[in-house]
């Protein structure tokens, strides 16, 4: 079975629309203000009212509070929630839907799905210190290699050049924002159809 894709950032129709046609899994809305890839939750409306209701979006989340949450999962039906900021793991229980603890590697830093059992998946993002996802960063995937990514999404400066390598370590699915965009917030259909189809044929 090929690898699930998950476009982030999306913040127009017609990037939502594309991105599905192209056969994206499931998109990202990101409700981090300070974000140029940021969405309103009535923008976010207005983008699960255009495409079909069995098409899956993920909610993503920095350091939000829980009855924000609630709302969005609700008044969107979230398919699953991401946590993309410093949130404590007690946040992670009592969902309706799946939950992504995403985790910002430091070069060097060595993961163990293991150790992280507070959620159903992980993310694998690029550390930044003053950002939170979105930065573009590329690092290694080598130190990926002969571990169980069976629950995890790898992101982090994947675009459509290095996604086959990402796609051939197995994890649950790749996460793409900036690495298939002509401006912040803006998805480049051309780039990503080439993302999506370089994933999909990864063995």
């Amino acid at each position: 079975m090929s690898v699930k894709v998950k476009i982030c950032g999306i913040t127009r129709i017609e990037d939502a629309r594309a991105a599905f046609e192209a056969g994206a899994d499931m998109i990202g809305l990101n409700f981090y203000a300070p974000s140029p890839r940021a969405v309103s939750l009535e923008r976010a409306k207005e983008i699960r009212q255009a495409i079909d209701p069995s098409q899956q979006i993920v909610g993503v989340f920095v350091n939000a509070a829980r009855d924000f949450i609630e709302r969005c999962v609700e008044e969107l039906r979230l398919d699953f929630i991401q946590f993309h900021g410093d949130e404590p793991d007690s946040i992670l229980n009592g969902w309706p839907v799946p939950v992504i603890r995403a985790l910002r590697l430091k070069p060097g830093d060595k993961f163990n799905s293991a150790d992280h059992v507070s959620s159903q998946y992980i993310l694998l993002d690029t550390f930044h210190s003053q950002l939170y996802g979105g930065t573009g960063a590329k690092r290694p995937l080598s130190d990926l290699h002969g571990l169980d990514l069976a629950r995890v999404f790898i992101s982090g400066g994947l675009d459509s050049d290095n996604v086959h390598e990402a796609a051939a370590l197995s994890p649950f699915a790749v996460d793409v924002a900036s690495g298939v965009e002509s401006a912040p917030g803006v998805k480049d259909h051309r780039k990503l159809r080439s993302f999506i189809r370089n994933a999909k044929s990864a063995r």
